[in-house]
């Protein structure tokens, strides 16, 4: 049984993180898991767990939450019509064969390796949060059947190496293709359930060294951190959305971005071992 004063410090951060992961979600539409991801990595840290397989703890456990808030996301996007159902119908079998190959991937890297993966990533995302253009256009349609069959699984693919849903790649592409940005953000949220259900399953399946995980972690899900951040963010998104609507969230947007490309830095510092 772990030392209860090691649970309710354990307890006490995750309730701090999935508060925050949840007024940045309402705030500024991001999805949770580009912020869970390295809060995870550094409150399991703190508290003393590591091993070269606890990043797969924490992208694992980030997406077993994006399944509850991406299909919820879906579902009220729907009933206000904003869902494009023809784009994630075209795309959801294709970006669910990535995740599936980035879970194999992710299964045989080291903590470090992922580390870096994720800095590389979170960099570009917020580089594009920081500096990228509404008016940027790529095309005037989303990209036909042979260019879709290539890029789907790479959204998925990446998505599980970062442990976030379709918001982060999926949200600029359709915008990039001239998809309205309120039915971008509607259909991303379909493409977050696409890459975490199947990723999630894997990831349950996967067997983490006993030594190295936190306690009550099935597969490589950890089940507090599932259920806390879960509970929190659910509180704490429609707080973020009031403040999105008392305020211009475009240059808070910004402001996110450049806080996002410091958390990738440090996190390839790590990688680095410096």
């Amino acid at each position: 049984m772990p030392d209860p004063s090691l649970l309710l410090a354990m307890t006490a951060m995750l309730l701090a993180i999935g508060a925050f992961a949840g007024v940045l979600a309402g705030l500024l539409g991001v999805g949770g898991g580009i912020i869970l991801v390295p809060a995870f990595f550094f409150a399991f840290k703190t508290l003393g767990y590591g091993g070269p397989q606890l990043m797969q703890v924490c992208l694992a456990t980030s997406l077993a939450t994006i399944i509850v808030t991406s299909v919820r996301s879906v579902l009220s996007h729907h009933r206000k019509g904003a869902v494009n159902w023809d784009i994630l119908r075209t795309w959801a079998p294709g970006i669910a064969i990535g995740a599936v190959l980035g879970v194999v991937v992710a299964a045989s890297l080291r903590s470090g390796t992922l580390q870096g993966i994720f800095g590389i990533l979170a960099l570009c995302v917020g580089i594009y949060m920081t500096l990228g253009r509404t008016h940027w256009r790529l095309g005037e349609v989303m990209p036909g059947p042979l260019a879709r069959s290539l890029m789907s699984p790479v959204v998925g693919f990446l998505s599980v190496l970062m442990g976030i849903g379709g918001g982060s790649f999926g949200v600029p592409l359709m915008s990039l293709h001239d998809v309205p940005i309120h039915r971008a953000v509607a259909t991303a949220a379909g493409f977050g359930a696409a890459i975490a259900v199947p990723s999630v399953i894997g990831f349950l399946l996967l067997d983490i060294a006993p030594a190295g995980r936190p306690p009550f972690t099935v597969g490589a899900v950890n089940g507090p951190a599932f259920l806390i951040v879960i509970a929190m963010t659910l509180l704490t998104a429609p707080l973020g959305v009031r403040l999105a609507h008392a305020m211009d969230p475009k240059p808070l947007k910004r402001v996110f971005g450049i806080f996002l490309t410091l958390i990738a830095l440090n996190m390839l510092r790590k990688s680095l071992g410096w």
